[in-house]
């Protein structure tokens, strides 16, 4: 690749250190059994993953097919034929001949250009390109099964609190009921309480549909029924912690695998282009074969190499298509250098925008929980003064509806803080595992029990 593929790339974060980026997955460090169950799970069982699995073997055979092109290729051929003839002359006599006879062809092409070579390279990077997008496929699937795992959590923190709204809103229409009774207070002041707890009430349903809704979403992530048991014990939401080392933006050129995909299409493109420019020079093919018939099969090894011979072919005239495929590969080669340098560009600006996000969003939730404080204390100034008779029902009603709904807004603040958080481990590039981790922990279920990577690594490579 060339120096300057990814384009002019910022030295360091805006925010902060250049500390390096830890290298252990990222959802350990959540700290949570459960989420590193489901991770595990979803890397044994997700379909998502096994489909970029097949597309890499397919790109594994592709190279295998292009590569055998260096070799010589030799093919054997066998005839045996019987036939039979009657005389009719006095009786009649049936007589039989057989023949036999077995040949051997070869052919070899002389790769003086280097257009078979070109295409091997092409197609050993495309299995690079595969196999860092079945890594990309595996960063997606984390950051999605953490989200529908924390969501989850947070709508039964949810429905909790929405409970605990409908009780205490029920026991304050209870007192203004008591009230009423007593000629206290207007009937106004029974509707609006009513209002609000048959309000709070109607959001439970809607809560309880969305969690399942997710357990539906992740069940599938991890491969398995939408209504499957997926064991979900944990109650309270994860503490992310402070923001972790993420290293310099020039490291995102080997950790993200989608970058990493991005650069060896590019390489591809340009071996693709060396082949296209090598198709337009004469090419040089050896041909061998022979063909024995019964007597002479024990010749065979002897001599079928002296009917060598060699073919030359060059273009002359073809209507411009091998000058019209050169530009067409140096085109896609333009297309992919552009499509890398995006590919990086949006990679660090993800990771500045998960950092902004999630340093602001902290700001944000301390806010609300200074604000919920002073509506607290507005809430039991409120009732204090109602109890006395020195303010109608309003001001308490108001300073109600905006406590519940400052503690429904604080969990879903907190649920975007996590989310940010994981945003940011997958704008890094996820789990940083090592390939032999990687091949341990996700692609372990994926059928590899019959399959040696490394050997057909070396295969393809040959």
């Amino acid at each position: 690749m060339m120096p300057d593929a990814a384009g002019e790339l910022p030295e360091t974060y805006s925010l902060y250190s250049d500390a390096p980026v830890a290298p252990t997955p990222w959802w350990e460090s959540v700290g949570s059994k459960e989420l590193n169950r489901l991770i595990d799970e979803a890397m044994s069982g997700s379909f998502t993953l096994k489909e970029a699995y097949a597309r890499l073997e397919q790109s594994r055979s592709l190279a295998v097919q292009v590569g055998a092109g260096l070799y010589p290729d030799l093919t054997a051929t066998g005839i045996a034929e019987t036939s039979r003839r009657k005389t009719g002359s006095g009786s009649v006599r049936s007589f039989g001949d057989e023949s036999y006879a077995i040949g051997l062809g070869g052919s070899y092409e002389l790769d003086l250009w280097g257009r078979v070579r070109s295409q091997r390279e092409a197609a050993l990077l495309d299995v690079s390109s595969s196999w860092a997008d079945l890594q990309t496929a595996t960063v997606t699937l984390t950051a999605e099964v953490a989200g529908r795992w924390v969501r989850i959590i947070s709508r039964e923190l949810q429905k909790q609190l929405l409970e605990k709204q409908l009780e205490n809103n029920q026991i304050f229409l209870d007192l203004i009921e008591l009230r009423f009774r007593k000629a206290m207070v207007s009937a106004l002041d029974v509707y609006q309480q009513q209002q609000v707890v048959e309000n709070v009430r109607a959001k439970i349903p809607l809560v309880v549909a969305d969690a399942q809704l997710l357990r539906h979403d992740l069940a599938v992530l991890l491969g398995r029924p939408p209504r499957a048991d997926l064991s979900l014990k944990q109650v309270l939401l994860p503490d992310v912690g402070p923001l972790p080392s993420i290293g310099l933006p020039v490291d995102l050129l080997t950790n993200r695998p989608d970058v990493r995909a991005a650069g060896t299409r590019l390489e591809s493109a340009r071996w693709q282009v060396a082949a296209a420019q090598a198709n337009r020079l004469p090419a040089i093919r050896l041909t061998a074969g022979a063909r024995y018939g019964q007597s002479d099969i024990d010749l065979l090894f002897d001599t079928w190499t002296l009917n060598l011979a060699a073919n030359l072919t060059a273009p002359i005239l073809d209507g411009g298509r091998r000058a019209a495929e050169v530009d067409r590969t140096r085109a896609k080669a333009d297309e992919n250098l552009w499509a890398y340098r995006k590919t990086v560009l949006r990679a660090v600006k993800e990771v500045e925008d998960a950092m902004v996000n999630e340093t602001y969003q902290r700001e944000h939730i301390q806010g609300l929980i200074a604000v919920k404080s002073a509506a607290q204390k507005g809430l039991e100034e409120a009732v204090e003064r109602y109890r006395k008779g020195l303010s109608d029902y309003l001001p308490v009603l108001t300073q109600l509806l905006t406590v519940q709904d400052l503690e429904r807004s604080l969990i879903d603040q907190q649920v975007l803080l996590i989310l940010y958080r994981v945003g940011l481990y997958r704008a890094l590039g996820g789990g940083w595992l090592t390939e032999q981790t990687y091949e341990s922990k996700a692609t372990s279920s994926l059928q590899l029990q019959n399959h040696d990577p490394g050997k057909r690594k070396n295969d393809i490579s040959k």
